[in-house]
């Protein structure tokens, strides 16, 4: 018996600290290179902003500047409530004590600060694509808004996914760590679209089916799926003929810049705020990101 449980304690010992090995925010490097030396862009910080669509999730809610970004935006998911947090360059509640390095450490390997994993409903999934230049460029445009007092409630999230430390887990399957890699064989305009899509505007994360872990599928990115909030469904955007296949790159623009369908509807619910950071890009920027879109091999509506 006394063998029986040293056995028992010794496995026990050695499977918590496998678990902490893997899990280790330490574990994760995407982040952690250099940032970029040089005078931040201003002007390219705050197209990155847009692109990002920061606004619509960290703008505080009940007030019309979307500048503002003290947060508090309650968003419901299968796994829980995540409250959107403070990133108005507050020195205490918000971002304002951060330092470059820091910032880009949470935008492309998602850990704070303080050591710890940040939950993917902020998608750095998505962000980890970004360029060193742009996450500093950002950085120091975001630091030229308006400081909004105030920290945000903790997330409510039932057991096991308010264990934080197991995050380590679900990086080690969704998280590579790579920058975005331009293709030679494209245009510039096709590879800035790429970039565009896959990196700050993260249009995936809303516009594709999850598996029960909450990873993008890989195979039916794009194709739409449930709303995360349970309301609806978000559209397929690949080239099935169901989607987006029978759209001009024009028409694409157009939405991006207006929110007007071909058929002169107009989108509503949680892509109407994406449609008032689209419409501030650059018209280049939106036309790249159509073209991008345009290319997107046609996949059937997820169910």
């Amino acid at each position: 018996m006394k063998r029986l449980l040293a056995g028992i304690a010794i496995l026990g010992a050695l499977g918590v600290g496998g678990f902490l090995l893997l899990t280790s925010p330490a574990l994760q490097r995407a982040g952690t290179e250099p940032v970029p030396a040089g005078a931040p862009d201003l002007a390219n910080g705050e197209i990155v902003f847009n692109a990002g669509g920061c606004a619509s999730c960290h703008a505080s809610p009940g007030q019309d500047d979307r500048l503002r970004l003290g947060g508090g935006l309650a968003l419901t998911s299968p796994f829980g409530t995540f409250h959107v947090p403070n990133i108005s360059p507050h020195p205490a509640d918000g971002i304002g004590g951060w330092t470059a390095a820091q910032f880009q450490r949470a935008m492309r390997g998602g850990v704070s600060p303080d050591g710890r994993h940040y939950y993917p409903s902020f998608p750095y999934a998505s962000y980890q694509r970004m360029t060193g230049t742009d996450l500093r460029d950002l950085f120091a445009y975001i630091g030229t808004l308006p400081q909004v007092a105030g920290r945000i409630r903790d997330h409510e999230l039932p057991f096991p996914y308010s264990v934080r430390r197991g995050l380590g887990l679900w990086k080690l399957a969704f998280l590579d760590g790579r920058t975005f890699t331009p293709d030679p064989g494209r245009s510039a305009a096709w590879n800035r679209g790429a970039y565009l899509v896959e990196g700050p505007a993260h249009c995936a994360e809303c516009h594709s089916p999850r598996n029960p872990l909450g990873g993008i599928e890989a195979g039916r990115r794009f194709a739409g799926g449930p709303n995360p909030d349970g309301e609806g469904k978000v559209p397929n955007i690949t080239q099935h003929p169901d989607a987006l296949g029978a759209w001009s790159k024009e028409e694409i623009a157009e939405l991006l810049a207006t929110g007007f369908t071909p058929s002169y509807d107009s989108v509503g619910g949680s892509m109407a705020p994406v449609i008032r950071n689209t419409s501030r890009l650059p018209q280049a920027d939106r036309d790249a990101m159509a073209e991008y879109l345009k290319s997107l091999p046609a996949v059937p509506s997820a169910p």
